[in-house]
């Protein structure tokens, strides 16, 4: 999805649409444009909109959106829907030296639920239907009938985030209530959603979707766009307002009501879903010429106690679920800590420039528990990583409950540890029967400076089994220092591990935590 240029749009509108746009300024001919092309009124719209028909839609039974499109369309392949290529002359403000544009998505393959979207200008909302002439279509597919449908599956936002002559794509919103984005010369990789309800749940997983979305029309001058978007499933329904910032890292700031149609017992905030297949300590038999592969490598947390802890992913053989227990978070993440090719050795995925994402909460988001679900996968190209924020107290029915937060797009995230960070997990066969060889690479604080003449202690524990030949010395490749163990599970099912570093009383790292599984 390439290139740009409004003006090739004239050469398909009605005459009577052309010399009725005579004397308009450009701006209010592109309004007029897509007025033509849509067929569609304008609304009034304020910030309050949403909310009122969040409430309404708690005040109903919870009805599914109709899926009417075509089966030629759900039935495209991955590689056949990427054929079905928005024009760029046609993005939404392509024409008005805007800092943004916007591509409309196309429905088919997985993305069957259509979705409203409107622009909004100076108070009133204007809907955009859909149209095939809004669209190129590649060999394998069939353009739809005229009228055959009329919306779209999401949209993509575009700015001048890495050249200052070419507006690249940095966020998306397709599919239930997923998006995702990316910083500068990043691609993209970890995903975010609106809400998760029930998740790894024996009763089930009940996805959230958005139905309908108002993309405000950004000043000429301004570095965010604001999206706002009304949520809806069984449950619950929902206002969401995003404040998007692109740049060096790019940043969204979420404001959400909840109006729960039930009592919200398993309610994630701040849901964030990525993929890890496998890595340096968790190959799990995979043959493959890359050492790793995976979006993010690690959960980073940030609690309430002013502890920092990271928690290494894995690629599990049955589903684990772990929770960590904290009141006043102050901030979690999943995060890609390595950026080096060598660690991945991938021309076409290039996992290192996948993007952490971090969530910062604002406010006081009382107690609860960062949830992280690992699911087990055999490929890269299914997510099987989940964590949330769950809070302790159930959201009650009929209940009117806000949260806001913030998430960063990043290379590193915004609040980073003091002290000296885990970069690496490696485990691998140790030297006696059925034991594993744990080894730890920690850079950052104070340990550049630190020696072998230095009393730098390593502490390591184990919920099972045993651990044995402790050690820490330092790693003059990375600047760091390397502890290395040796695990004896003893035949258990599973051990939850925890490292750190010390000089003296003095903590030198954060908390590297790990559950080891057969």
């Amino acid at each position: 999805m390439r290139r740009r240029e409004i003006i090739k749009a004239l050469s398909i509108l009605p005459a009577s649409a052309i010399s009725s746009a005579v004397g308009l300024p450009f701006s209010g001919w592109l309004d007029r444009f897509w007025a033509v092309a849509s067929a569609a009124d304008t609304t009034p719209f304020s910030a309050a909109t949403v909310q009122e028909q969040a409430r309404a839609l708690t005040a109903q039974k919870f009805v599914p959106p109709r899926m009417n499109v075509p089966k030629a369309l759900q039935e495209l392949d991955y590689d056949a829907y990427r054929d079905i290529r928005f024009k760029r002359e046609r993005a939404i403000w392509s024409s008005e030296n805007l800092p943004f544009q916007v591509d409309m998505l196309h429905l088919g393959f997985i993305y069957k639920t259509p979705v409203d979207i409107y622009t909004v200008a100076n108070g009133q909302a204007q809907r955009l239907v859909y149209s095939p002439d809004l669209f190129t279509f590649g060999p394998q597919v069939q353009p739809p009938a005229e009228k055959s449908l009329k919306d779209f599956s999401g949209f993509r936002l575009r700015a001048l985030i890495n050249r200052s002559d070419y507006y690249d794509e940095f966020a998306v919103f397709q599919g239930a209530s997923y998006f995702r984005a990316v910083a500068k010369n990043q691609w993209y990789g970890v995903s975010a959603r609106g809400l998760a309800l029930k998740t790894a749940t024996p009763d089930g997983e009940e996805f959230p979707l958005f139905r309908t979305f108002w993309i405000e029309r950004p000043p000429e001058a301004s570095s965010t766009v604001v999206v706002h978007a009304l949520l809806d499933s069984l449950s619950t329904s929902g206002a969401y307002r995003f404040t998007i910032r692109p740049g060096d890292s790019t940043s969204m700031d979420v404001e959400i009501t909840l109006y729960p149609r039930v009592e919200l017992k398993q309610v994630g905030l701040a849901p964030l879903t990525s993929m890890y297949f496998f890595g340096p300590n968790d190959q799990g038999g995979i043959d493959d010429f890359r050492p790793a592969v995976h979006d993010s490598d690690g959960l980073a947390i940030w609690n309430g106690r002013d502890e920092w802890l990271w928690r290494s992913l894995t690629n599990p053989k049955t589903l684990q679920i772990s929770a960590f227990v904290d009141a006043n978070l102050r901030g979690f993440g999943l995060l890609q800590r390595r950026r080096e090719f060598a660690e991945y050795q991938d021309l076409e995925a290039r996992y290192e420039r996948r993007p952490s994402l971090w969530v910062e909460p604002i406010g006081d988001w009382g107690s609860g528990v960062v949830k992280l679900v690992e699911i087990p996968a055999n490929s890269e190209f299914n997510d099987n990583v989940v964590a949330f924020w769950e809070p302790s107290q159930a959201l009650p029915a009929q209940g009117e409950f806000r949260f806001t937060y913030r998430l960063h797009w990043c290379w590193t995230p915004p609040a980073v540890p003091p002290m000296a960070t885990a970069i690496a997990t490696r485990i691998g066969a140790g030297r006696e029967q059925n034991s594993r060889h744990v080894v730890i690479d920690f850079i950052g604080g104070r340990l550049a400076e630190l020696t072998h003449e230095h009393a730098v202690k390593p502490a390591v524990t184990t919920s099972a089994g045993a651990v044995k030949e402790v050690i820490a010395y330092p790693n003059p490749v990375l600047g760091g220092w390397r502890l290395s163990f040796l695990l004896l599970p003893e035949g258990t099912e599973s051990c939850e591990l925890r490292a750190t570093l010390h000089l003296g009383e003095e903590l030198l790292s954060e908390v590297w935590s790990y559950r080891w599984t057969p």
